[in-house]
């Protein structure tokens, strides 16, 4: 793994501070978030997990202009973990077009954005993204932030291959339901995980010095493809 210093963007996200928590020993880290008073959190545990430094600055998501600045200043960075994101209001977006580009903007647009900065400013080391099983064939309950996470996807597969035999290496992640903050309060689908379990499978697949794709549990890419068997006129009854 590499050895310099870690951008977090989304310093509140449950799996972005797990996944920096166990690359951090020794290491400097600047954790981008919309609100820094509210990463206190993170910084006392990245410290005690043996970070050699951590800053914490102003980002916000949708001012894409000031993604090139945030990663500049940043200094050296050799792992990059996006990890900001919103599940936003699917009914609200169906009726106001406002939420449904909000949803849009920081799930996907935002993220392309980081993502083609991060690759044209790092020259080695490691970026994880994350995408979705919601992705994988978009639900009724849930279209608009599907969508995202489908052209997301799509986007991580090429730039994955555009990546091929460059000191860059590319993990996306396809969790399934993730148990956390962002979910609190919904019912846990099947195979649910939880943000270690996440963290834990993307930075093994790091270790391994090149770029994959990782579906989270391993046994979630059976449902993935048994997904894309369902009839249209069962599948738009399901649930999110």
């Amino acid at each position: 793994m590499s050895d310099g210093t870690i951008l977090l963007l989304g310093g509140t996200s449950d799996i972005g501070g797990e996944v920096a928590v166990r690359l951090c020993h020794n290491r400097e880290v600047v954790v981008a978030l919309r609100d820094v008073r509210r990463g206190g959190g993170v910084e006392k545990r990245l410290l005690a997990a043996g970070a050699a430094d951590v800053k914490l600055v102003p980002f916000e998501a949708t001012d894409l202009d000031s993604h090139r600045r945030i990663i500049e200043e940043a200094g050296d960075v050799t792992t990059a973990i996006v990890a900001f994101g919103i599940l936003g209001n699917q009914q609200l977006a169906e009726r106001d077009e406002t939420e449904a580009a909000r949803i849009a903007t920081i799930d996907y647009l935002a993220q392309v954005n980081a993502l083609t900065v991060l690759v044209d400013q790092m020259r080695r080391g490691e970026i994880f993204a994350f995408s979705s099983i919601a992705g994988w064939r978009a639900r009724r309950a849930n279209y608009v932030y599907g969508s995202t996470k489908a052209g997301l996807d799509a986007f991580c597969q090429g730039l994955t291959d555009r990546l091929h035999g460059s000191g860059l290496v590319l993990i996306t992640a396809r969790p399934g339901f993730v148990i956390g903050s962002m979910t609190e309060g919904m019912t846990p689908a099947v195979m649910s995980v939880t943000p270690d379990v996440v963290a834990d499978a993307v930075v093994a697949a790091a270790a391994r010095g090149r770029s994959a794709t990782v579906w989270v549990p391993g046994k979630l890419w059976l449902l993935a493809a048994a997904m894309r068997c369902v009839p249209r006129f069962i599948w738009r009854r399901m649930p999110r």
